[in-house]
């Protein structure tokens, strides 16, 4: 199995990122056009996310985002085949990149916290650029992707950390030497790591940690994306400092900045969400499920 996935990895690898992408948008409107779980739950996460638009809107917008999504599963494999170089030639000029400079600047370390938005493979592969970076890890449920995933995410230079309590301890050591700690945000926490918050309006069960992490030494957070460009263009960032309330000791109010940070990232670009994500699967005692 391994073998296999590790050819299409290089035939994915190998084709124009054009063509890559154009590969990626093609499964993505299969995944719509034949009606199928993925399109379910992004029109249910649009229509929860979104009330105020109509049914037209949350169609277009969960069209675009199966293409996008697709797009994901078809770069992945070129990103990691492709080099520091020739990644760092993908940049084009982005918003608010000034943030994590700065906050570099302080010698306390900083949170790059990215969510299911544009290309955040993208996203983790180049923040390299800006220091060293460590990020954390949750091994995927196929354990024949295991090595290549590895592989390919540290060749840029990040290291990789589990989420447990020797990655918790990794990335201390990370942030007391003013380095980079990538997290992503919006997953859904396991067991007692989480608690309901607001998010776009609906409950969702939201991580603690980094605000726990961050409010050790007030570590600043800054909150990012890498936009896709159409046409295989390449990809810009879009940057954002974290909301005061993100340090508060009261883990509901710093759960809920943690969702309004996401939040404003994703109205910069609905489309780029990964919104077939059951998002809200985990739901308060007592509440009917959406899915």
């Amino acid at each position: 199995m391994e073998a296999l996935i590790r050819l299409a990895f290089t035939l994915l690898a190998r084709l124009p990122l054009r063509v890559n992408h154009a590969l990626g948008a093609g499964l993505g409107w299969l995944a719509w056009g034949l009606r199928t779980e993925l399109r379910r739950v992004s029109l249910i996460n649009l229509a929860l996310c979104f009330p105020e638009q109509d049914a037209r809107w949350h169609r277009r917008v969960a069209r675009a985002s199966l293409m996008e999504t697709g797009k994901t599963l078809t770069e992945a494999p070129w990103l990691w085949h492709a080099g520091p170089q020739r990644i760092a030639a993908l940049r084009q000029a982005g918003e608010g990149e000034t943030h994590l400079t700065q906050a570099l600047a302080q010698g306390r370390g900083a949170f790059f916290v990215s969510p299911h938005l544009g290309s955040w493979e993208y996203s983790g592969l180049q923040a390299v650029s800006f220091g060293p970076m460590t990020n954390l890890y949750r091994p995927p449920r196929m354990q024949a992707l295991e090595a290549p995933l590895r592989e390919a995410r540290q060749a840029t230079g990040a290291q990789l950390v589990p989420t447990d309590r020797r990655g918790i301890r990794l990335i201390k050591e990370a942030l007391a030497r003013g380095e980079i700690v990538g997290m992503l945000p919006d997953q859904t926490p396991k067991g007692a790591q989480g608690v309901f918050a607001p998010f776009f309006g609906q409950p969702a069960m939201t991580m603690t940690l980094l605000p726990k992490l961050a409010a050790h030494r007030h570590t600043p957070v800054v909150f990012a994306f890498a936009e896709r460009l159409p046409r295989g263009q390449g990809y810009r960032y879009r940057c954002m400092p974290a909301p005061e309330a993100l340090y508060d000791e009261d883990p509901q109010v710093a759960a809920t900045a943690v969702n309004q940070a996401v939040e404003a990232l994703i109205r910069q670009c609905p489309e780029q969400y990964m919104w077939s994500y059951k998002r809200f699967k985990v739901r308060p005692a007592g509440t009917p499920g959406w899915y």
